[in-house]
């Protein structure tokens, strides 16, 4: 979803900074536009910075049975995919 947001905010900005030719007395458009395209660019970023650091793991339980003297042995293996983000 940030990174959706990140791509909203810039469209909005650029919009806001290239797009417009209004002027308004109260408030700088064009300043506003460099703004939400800066916070734009950073919510991006990190949208795609915590996207690649999120960590897989997957987990399996495997029973065997059949030893010799009828018990059973029980094997987990857990295994962790880390980007390196």
């Amino acid at each position: 979803m940030s990174i959706g947001a990140g791509v909203l905010l810039f469209v909005i900005g650029a919009i806001l900074r290239f797009a417009l030719t209004v002027q308004v007395a109260w408030i700088d458009l064009l300043l506003v536009g460099n703004i939400l395209m800066g916070a734009g660019i950073v919510v991006f970023v990190l949208g795609l910075i915590f996207k690649f650091r999120r960590r897989r793991s997957v987990s399996s339980r495997r029973t065997v049975i059949g030893h010799e003297d009828g018990g059973s042995t029980v094997r987990r293996t857990s295994h962790t995919d880390d980007t390196g983000l």
